[in-house]
């Protein structure tokens, strides 16, 4: 199963939390493929030079970006319209995690199970 990353895996990985690290490199070692939505980058990401952690996670060629399209932008609006919200980048994960029919790896179980409450979700 791919595991999506939302903003929040990202920062564990940023601050160098082990838990959310170990969950990754299973991920990777079972060969799975992992997925960051391209605004949950803009998210996590503030200077490079000094995220090096987060920087080498996201230079992996075994980290997919997943550029937000047209597409998934407009299912986003469409799924946010429809459970009242108005955090599009949450719902670009939703939607790319039900594109690959994939758990994501978030800290946000709340907001994300709000959009889809049948999301596999791996708490980091």
């Amino acid at each position: 199963m791919t595991l999506v990353l939302d903003a929040g895996a990202l920062i564990a990985i940023d601050r160098g939390d082990r838990r959310t690290a170990a969950l990754i490199e299973v991920a990777h070692r079972d060969r799975r493929d992992i997925v960051v939505p391209a605004a949950v980058v803009g998210q996590a990401w503030r200077d490079g030079s000094r995220q090096v952690l987060l920087a080498r996670l996201l230079g992996s060629r075994d980290v997919q970006i997943e550029p937000l399209t047209d597409t998934v932008a407009r299912a986003a609006g469409v799924l946010c319209g429809r459970t009242s919200t108005s955090d599009v980048i949450d719902a670009s994960v939703v939607i790319s995690a039900r594109h690959h029919r994939a758990a994501v790896l978030s800290s946000d179980r709340d907001d994300l199970e709000f959009l889809d409450p049948g999301l596999p979700i791996i708490d980091c």
